[in-house]
């Protein structure tokens, strides 16, 4: 018989986190292989093992990338047509199944899930203080694991109660995307009842990111009412907007006010794998950001010219909009301002547009060891201005809109952007609901939800080159999974 490979059953590693600076750092001379016959015997080992849990989080690097280089946003850019070539295929809208990235994607979700379920087959075994809190943040895991592969891939395969076995293979079934959601929401609910409002250990579980996740998969269903009552009051969460939209993604700003939720990377384990780059602790994505070639005294490290802003993106934004500089990078103009930094870069990438994503660009000094695999810079991948945004397309999409609270969470994220109340929005009705839209795109750029929002909201037809109605709403199945476990594969591919 043949095994499961995407859907595994592989025996767990341990992620062990000595004290650091982030509950993710581990010492891999320290990992070992466990069964459930001679672990979970103490509240330690679970603790061990929910850390592992969260490890696949950061294998999902590049769905970040996928989002904003399917859209308008992005380009993929590289050194040639050939460079990272599944994410050219995605650029292109020339996907077939046969593509790396999307694969890694679907492996690094279902591996996350394995790993869940694998507490959850054993959650009966100890009794604990903070048992239920712990559990909390499995929950959450497991449903955003979970929310990742159904907005990729549509109906996908569910299983919750157990790991999979190599006696599955064949067996296994897609499930519809609305009992997907449904089972995520129960996760979330279970999450929500059971987790602190604050965590000591930054980077960790909380009450308001599962109550942010929780509104964000009932918005992706139109299920606005449902969503205003995660989302009620939310202007008394305990975070705020950091005046300097720049300082969020400088690594000073990482788990800061802002953050409701963070994919945690670190740099200070050596451990990396040139087999698997996308393995180990650092954020692969930085270090594909970079520019190519660069030299000089500038504070930026060179990279690999990957996921470019297109001038299109630029353009959308108005003068006087903090939110540009903080998130593209156009090189020609910096060097033009900066000649004591002696910048030059030798290459010219592939689909050059002269930009780069300044959020995630590499900077000197926050990588170690492989330099390349080691970036330590967090993912942002919840912040609560997109919160605010949740709330202000919820409350404008009820059936009877609060137009007030919708304008009110929507100007919030704008008077940071603006500085000012100068450019607050006073719309209301459809024109309200495109304004936030539009919102969305100016705050959250090359943070990896754009491609989401273009098909969610019925618009990636009109936005993105190539895309066909009907097919390009989901991305293929991997072929691999097909061929192994004789799953449908989606429509058009």
């Amino acid at each position: 018989m043949k095994k499961i490979i995407y859907i595994t059953s592989l025996a767990m590693l341990v992620l062990l986190a000595p004290a650091c600076t982030k509950f993710v750092d581990y010492d891999p001379k320290e990992d070992f292989q466990i069964t459930a016959e001679d672990y979970f015997k103490t509240a330690d080992d679970y603790q061990k093992m929910t850390i592992g849990v969260y490890s696949p989080l950061q294998w999902l690097w590049a769905n970040t990338v996928i989002g904003d280089i399917a859209s308008d946003n992005a380009v993929t850019g590289g050194e040639n047509a050939t460079d990272v070539l599944g994410l050219q295929q995605i650029d292109d809208y020339q996907v077939n199944p046969v593509n790396s990235y999307l694969t890694e994607a679907w492996k690094a979700a279902y591996e996350g899930i394995n790993r869940a379920n694998y507490l959850e087959e054993n959650k009966s075994k100890l009794d604990f203080s903070g048992k239920d809190a712990l559990y909390g943040e499995v929950y959450f895991l497991r449903a955003y694991y979970y929310f990742e592969l159904t907005r990729m891939f549509g109906d996908v395969p569910l299983f919750v109660d157990r790991r999979l076995g190599a006696s599955d293979s064949r067996q296994l079934t897609k499930s519809p995307k609305a009992a997907v959601y449904t089972q995520i929401e129960k996760d979330l609910e279970s999450a929500i009842a059971s987790l602190p409002e604050t965590n000591p250990e930054k980077g960790r579980i909380t009450l308001y990111a599962a109550k942010a996740l929780l509104a964000k998969v009932l918005i992706y269903q139109e299920r606005f009412e449902d969503a205003t009552e995660v989302l009620e009051n939310v202007e008394n969460w305990p975070f705020d907007l950091v005046e300097n939209m720049d300082d969020i993604f400088l690594q000073s700003g990482e788990n800061g006010i802002e953050s409701v939720f963070e994919i945690q990377y670190s740099n200070k384990s050596p451990f990396y794998d040139w087999s698997n780059p996308g393995r180990g602790q650092g954020n692969l994505a930085v270090q594909s950001a970079g520019i190519r070639n660069l030299t000089g005294s500038s504070p930026y490290g060179q990279g690999w010219s990957i996921n470019l802003p297109t001038q299109d993106l630029a353009d959308a934004f108005e003068e006087g909009d903090q939110r540009k500089d903080a998130t593209i990078l156009d090189i020609e103009a910096y060097k033009a301002a900066n000649p004591q930094f002696n910048i030059s870069y030798l290459v010219a990438p592939y689909k050059n547009t002269g930009l780069y994503n300044k959020k995630y660009l590499p900077r000197k000094g926050e990588t170690s060891g492989q330099v390349e695999l080691n970036y330590l810079n967090n993912f942002r991948t919840i912040r609560y201005a997109e919160v605010l945004l949740m709330a202000a397309e919820a409350y404008n999409r009820l059936p009877s809109p609060v137009t007030a609270k919708a304008q009110q969470y929507l100007n919030m994220v704008r008077e940071r952007a603006f500085g000012d109340q100068l450019h607050n929005i006073t719309l209301s009705g459809p024109a309200l609901t495109e304004a936030i839209w539009e919102e969305r795109r100016l705050e959250l750029a090359m943070e990896g939800d754009r491609f989401f929002d273009l098909v969610r909201t019925g618009k990636a037809a009109s936005a993105i080159t190539g895309f066909v109605v009907g097919k390009n709403e989901l991305f293929p199945l991997p072929q691999q999974e097909i061929d192994i476990s004789g799953l449908e594969q989606n429509p058009g591919y």
